[in-house]
């Protein structure tokens, strides 16, 4: 749908996710893995229940890392036998919920985390297979943000496991049944996510035989997508038969499911399914600059770039219904409506003559968009999520975020709720 009809029916600002983008992201990725694999969707990058149904319909299992992905998960129809529960810090409430939820699928990272597992598991008469996160010991080249080969709270150093299997086995009714194996994220470059697949299937292959009873590896992801840009994901035409040819010398049972190899992807799953529409509230002068107000910002888009957990962002800004108007915007600073400086998209852009009551919009922002922001920063009403497949729409929702007083006699945590205020049209 146009941002006009979106707006005019609905308002903004509003974040618009495609299903059928999903379906072409799905496809173009599952053309890209060996045969057989298996594909987990990391809800981190959009915990859309919407999007989570589309992609378990697709046949992908969810790597949750939160009780409240655990909630949306089940409630969005993903078996509690396909979640993969990750995280570095697990707490005993955490493994607790998931536990009551059906959950039996943890990676661990450390002795630490095994024997809490365990110990949870067998409190309640469970048993939980994990996944042992591995954090290799060379480091992986090309990767801007490396998640391997340095010091590091994810996984177990590589070296430790070699010399000390036994620690890694297994602890209570926790049993170690696979490695998981995740070193970078957002690559565009197939040589680079060959790179760093050639040091994961290398080291589960050395592993593998110490640890024994192996039956899953999973190599993680990492593939990339633009954020907030034009432009289009990426494809990696050659990986899977480069990959195939590396298992089979690796891994030599992983054509028959011994071991099974997983995969996992977030962004470039979601990425390009979103459209971020907003409105221009203001266009002003200040000294040698022309600042564009938009009625949303770093709440809404890109929060967590200031933790560099995301590259700061430099939006394309994609006006509509500006065609015929003369002259243009030199030098334009696009900022959000928030009572502090930080809150800017981009300075120095050139753009068409903007009014406000304009529209604009951004691409790709259907992964690390809206729960990626600092949403309750300000307290902004969020903005409207709208699923549509096509042309058609699927549902229309905005996220709720409510104080409630806690209940100081209860057992457990409160999960948070993802989303709240369902309607649909």
């Amino acid at each position: 749908m146009r941002a006009a009809e979106i707006a005019a029916t609905f308002g903004t600002p509003a974040y618009v996710y495609d299903l059928a983008a999903v379906r072409r992201a799905h496809g173009d990725l599952r053309r890209c893995l060996p045969r057989p694999s298996e594909l987990y969707y990391s809800l981190k990058a959009n915990p859309h229940p919407d999007l989570i149904a589309q992609l378990a319909a697709l046949g992908c299992h969810a790597e949750v890392s939160s009780t409240g992905e655990v909630d949306v998960a089940r409630e969005s129809g993903m078996a509690a036998s396909s979640l993969l529960l990750t995280g570095p810090g697990k707490t005993g409430e955490t493994i607790d919920h998931a536990l009551d939820q059906g959950v039996r699928h943890f990676s661990v990272d450390s002795p630490g985390d095994l024997s809490r597992v365990g110990e949870h598991a067998a409190a309640r008469g469970l048993g939980a297979r994990c996944l042992l996160r591995v954090n290799a010991d060379e480091r992986v080249p090309g990767l801007a943000m490396t998640m391997t080969g340095t010091a590091s709270q994810f996984g177990a150093d590589a070296g430790w496991v070699a010399r000390e299997p036994e620690r890694f086995r297994e602890a209570g009714e926790a049993h170690v049944r696979g490695l998981h194996l995740y070193m970078g994220t957002n690559l565009d470059d197939e040589d680079t996510l060959m790179s760093q697949f050639d040091v994961g299937v290398r080291l589960a292959g050395r592993l593998a035989w110490r640890l024994g009873g192996i039956e899953e590896v999973d190599l993680g992801g990492g593939f990339g997508a633009p954020f907030a840009r034009q432009g289009e994901r990426p494809r990696f035409p050659s990986l899977a038969g480069r990959l195939e040819a590396h298992l089979d010398e690796h891994l030599r049972g992983w054509r028959s499911g011994q071991p099974r190899v997983t995969f996992e992807s977030g962004r470039y799953l979601t990425a390009d399914c979103g459209t971020l529409v907003c409105r221009v509230v203001d266009v002003k002068p200040s000294g040698r600059e022309t600042f564009v107000v938009l009625d949303a910002g770093v709440n809404h888009l890109g929060g967590m770039s200031g933790l560099k957990r995301l590259p700061r962002i430099v939006p394309d800004i994609q006006p509509d219904g500006v065609v015929g108007r003369s002259g243009r915007l030199a030098g334009a600073a696009v900022v959000g409506p928030l009572c502090t400086p930080l809150d800017v998209f981009c300075r120095g852009v050139e753009l068409p003559p903007l009014r406000p009551g304009d529209l604009v919009s951004i691409p790709n922002v259907g992964a690390y968009g809206l729960t990626a922001g600092l949403l309750a920063f300000l307290g902004h009403r969020p903005p409207l999520e709208i699923v549509v497949d096509s042309d058609d729409i699927v549902s229309v929702t905005r996220l709720a975020l409510i104080r409630s007083a806690v209940d100081s006699s209860a057992a457990g945590p409160e999960p948070i709720a993802l989303v709240d205020a369902r309607s649909s049209s």
